[in-house]
């Protein structure tokens, strides 16, 4: 993983590490990302790390409903543009939510996510990056 995105680190494991996602379109949208090279395909995890991505995946999970309240839950993991294994994990919304007086709407709801962005300025990335990690101790 390219040292650039450390910044977007939310919390590093033994084997995956959670980041924010620079597109918040779905507000609360992060990636787990896996710290060993060269694997790409899910389904070339080891036991070790596909157990603990189940336990880091369900705990993030959890979390995310605590903060957002989300009605359900995407996560793909797709490999077409960066070929390293890595699951998105985006929160879908039936109605609107409020982050730091800004609303997200998801105008996608009831279909695939792709193809909406919204990235917002660092300064508000960082604080929902910072209330994720704050919850997710």
């Amino acid at each position: 993983m390219n040292n650039d995105y450390e910044q977007f680190n939310i919390k590093d494991y033994k084997y995956w590490i959670i980041q924010i996602n620079e597109n918040q379109y779905y507000l609360g949208r992060c990636t787990i990302w896996c710290k060993r090279n060269n694997v790409i395909d899910f389904f070339d995890m080891t036991n070790d790390e596909l157990k603990e991505f189940f336990e880091i995946t369900k705990h993030l999970r959890n979390t995310l409903k605590r903060i957002f309240n989300p009605d359900l839950f995407n996560y793909s993991s797709l490999c077409n543009e960066t070929k390293h294994l890595h699951i998105h994990i985006v929160p879908r919304y039936k109605n609107s939510r409020t982050f730091l007086g800004k609303e997200f709407i998801d105008e996608r709801w009831g279909m695939n996510y792709a193809g909406k962005e919204f990235k917002p300025d660092k300064k508000m990335l960082f604080k929902i990056r910072d209330k994720i990690m704050k919850e997710l101790k």
